[in-house]
């Protein structure tokens, strides 16, 4: 089964409470697909010292991280290159999709843009 890859734009949603994004990822985790985001992408919408961000913090638990070290950041960088878009992050998110999966996003565009670059079958899913 594929995975559905988050950007950040579809865990600001949850965030958010948008309930077509809520409504999305409560049916990923009922049907058991698995979840899947880089550490920087949490970096960009972790902003609590605390921990007070209940609803990301919850879906983190089913979430499979990935890091992003030296190689995935030089993969990164070519591929914006490739795809003639510049935000690092969506690709480290489409660098970690894998053939079949769905990447929920608030930017499909670029996200299309570098999936088509990567040369990936990944669908793109507004967020």
């Amino acid at each position: 089964m594929s995975a559905l890859v988050l950007d950040a734009g579809a865990l600001l949603a949850l965030e958010r409470n948008q309930r077509a994004t809520v409504a999305c990822l409560r049916a990923a985790v009922r049907q058991h697909v698995d979840l899947r985001t880089t550490a920087i992408v949490l970096g960009q919408v972790w902003r609590n010292p605390e921990g007070r961000q209940a609803r990301l913090a919850r879906l983190l638990r089913a979430v499979e991280v990935r890091p992003v070290d030296e190689q995935m950041g030089r993969r990164a960088g070519v591929l914006l290159a490739r795809a003639g878009t510049s935000d690092p992050i969506d690709a480290t998110v489409v660098l970690v999709a894998e053939s079949g999966d769905r990447i929920l996003t608030s930017d499909p565009a670029d996200i299309r843009r570098l999936v088509a670059a990567a040369g990936k079958r990944a669908a793109t899913v507004p967020c």
